[in-house]
C-alpha cells in the first residue's frame, strides 16, 4: 500500500512539473531521418549559426565535437520551461568552455520574434534557442535513439558526449540506464552530471 502511494506521489509529481500536447495524440509519422556523417546547420531565434553532424548513436557540434551537447525540448507555453530557463543561462554561462545547449522549440507554432518577445526576453533565456521546422525530424530522432516510447513531456533534455547519449540522473525512478531528464530538473543535478562527464 505504502509503495502504492510512493508510485502515485511520484507520477502526479511528474504530470505537474512537465507540459505535453495533450489535445491531439498523435501516430508517430514516417521521417526522413539523417545520415550518418550528415551535417544540419542550424540558426538560433537571435540569428547566430551551428552545424551539428549526425554520428552512428547521435549528434555532435561539427566545429567542436569535444563539447557536451545538450538538446532541451521546451515551449514557450510550458510553465516548467519558462521556470528553468533563467538557470539553464547561468548554467550555460558557468559551462560555456565545455557545453553547448540547443534549445528546440517543439509543440508550437510561432516566429522567432514571438519565442524573443515573449520567452528569451521575459526569463533571461539567451542560449542557443533553435525554431526551425526540422525541429520535429531532430526531437523523432533524439527520441528513436534513446528508444524513448512514452508520449513526449517538456522539458524533456539529453545529454551527449562525443556523440553519445548519456545516462543521467533519474529522479523520479531512479533508473541508472536512464538517458534523460523529464520536467523541471534541479540545476545542481544537472550541473552533477556533467561535472563527472567532465572527468571522463
Amino acid at each position: 500500500m505504502r509503495y502504492t502511494k510512493l508510485i502515485l506521489a511520484g507520477l502526479i509529481a511528474l504530470l505537474l512539473s512537465a507540459c505535453g500536447n495533450e489535445e491531439v495524440v498523435q501516430k508517430k509519422e514516417e521521417t526522413k531521418g539523417f545520415k550518418v556523417g550528415e551535417k544540419i546547420e542550424l540558426q538560433s531565434v537571435m540569428g547566430s549559426k551551428i552545424e551539428l553532424a549526425r554520428t552512428e548513436k547521435g549528434f555532435v557540434l561539427a566545429n567542436d565535437a569535444k563539447k557536451i551537447l545538450i538538446f532541451d525540448i521546451f515551449g514557450t507555453f510550458c510553465q516548467p520551461c519558462k521556470n528553468e530557463a533563467s538557470n539553464l543561462m547561468d548554467f550555460q554561462l558557468k559551462n560555456a568552455d565545455d557545453v553547448m545547449i540547443v534549445a528546440l522549440s517543439h509543440f508550437e507554432t510561432v516566429t522567432n520574434e514571438y519565442i524573443v518577445d515573449n520567452f528569451s526576453s521575459k526569463y533571461n533565456a539567451y542560449y542557443f534557442i533553435v525554431n526551425d521546422p526540422r525541429n520535429k525530424i531532430i526531437v523523432e530522432t533524439i527520441l528513436d535513439d534513446i528508444k524513448y516510447t512514452e508520449q513526449l513531456k517538456i522539458p524533456f533534455k539529453v545529454v551527449l558526449k562525443d556523440g553519445v547519449y548519456q545516462k543521467l540522473t533519474d529522479i523520479y525512478e531512479g533508473n541508472t540506464e536512464n538517458r534523460y531528464y523529464i520536467g523541471e530538473v534541479p540545476i545542481h543535478i544537472i550541473q552533477n552530471d556533467i561535472d563527472k562527464l567532465k572527468k571522463q
